[in-house]
């Protein structure tokens, strides 16, 4: 079973999906979860869902609720390198003139085994 919220990220409506164990576990935290969906452009497009431990500086967020927030970073690479796509390239941020036309429409978050999983799509 699945709980459909919706939050405004960057003037646009983001739909969350979350799972009954999504709920469960964010109910029973004590701080915000923040989650970052990552867009990176670079030598190719990938894309991500985070969960860290604080907001990004260069990150858009907006709370849901007192146990959760979600954020949208858009970073690219300094220089296309096709051996650091694995690794971890130096990232900055990418200037987008209307980062809403770029903005996920859903979110999804789950919880199993104690490990949250994300994915987001457009």
């Amino acid at each position: 079973m699945r709980t459909v919220l919706s939050v405004c990220l960057v003037h646009r409506d983001l739909e969350l999906r979350l799972s009954a164990a999504a709920i469960a576990a964010l109910a029973a935290r004590s701080a915000p979860l923040i989650v970052e969906m990552e867009l990176y452009f670079s030598c190719l497009i990938r894309k991500r869902v985070q969960f860290l431990p604080t907001v990004h500086p260069d990150a858009m967020c907006a709370p849901v609720d007192e146990h959760l927030m979600v954020c949208f970073r858009p970073v690219m690479t300094r220089k296309c390198a096709l051996n650091e796509v694995d690794d971890k390239p130096e990232l900055v941020g990418f200037p987008i003139v209307r980062p809403e036309a770029f903005l996920p429409k859903w979110l999804a978050l789950d919880f199993r085994r104690s490990v949250w999983s994300g994915e987001f799509s457009f």
